[in-house]
């Protein structure tokens, strides 16, 4: 290993040393001097057609006493118990695969923050876990 290389390892690693000081509670300029990520920029919200997201319209239930709900305007929750793990915006992709918004942007990109249809539309499948969500019945009204 040549003297340059040396000194630039030793260099990272006390770059390492110094944030894992950092997030442990160490030197607080330590911490301060850290570089930051830089901020997500999110495009902004497609217009979504009805027509578009008339597949995923309606109740999708899990096994883990969870479900994704969507209304005609796209929008949809995910809720386990009562509580609320997702709300936006199901943003059509095409081939039966939608992503979702996140903080009220389209993120493009983020293909495990999704689902996509089974080809019979009676099923989809979650990204983020991969996990398989039933069409639930719907229910009719009384009148």
């Amino acid at each position: 290993m040549t003297v340059r290389a040396r000194s630039t390892v030793l260099a990272a690693c006390a770059i390492a040393a110094g944030l894992a000081l950092a997030g442990c509670g160490g030197d607080k300029q330590a911490a301060d001097a850290a570089p930051s990520a830089p901020p997500t920029t999110l495009a902004p919200l497609p217009a979504v057609k009805p027509a578009d997201v008339k597949p995923l319209v309606g109740r999708w239930v899990g096994t883990a006493k969870d479900y994704f709900q969507f209304t005609a305007d796209g929008s949809g929750v995910w809720v386990r118990g009562r509580q609320k793990l997702w709300s936006g915006s199901a943003i059509p992709e095409g081939g039966g695969k939608y992503r979702f918004s996140w903080n009220g942007g389209d993120p493009k990109s983020a293909s495990y923050w999704g689902v996509a249809l089974s080809e019979d539309k009676a099923s989809l499948v979650f990204a983020g876990t991969n996990q398989t969500y039933k069409k639930a019945a719907v229910r009719k009204g009384k009148g």
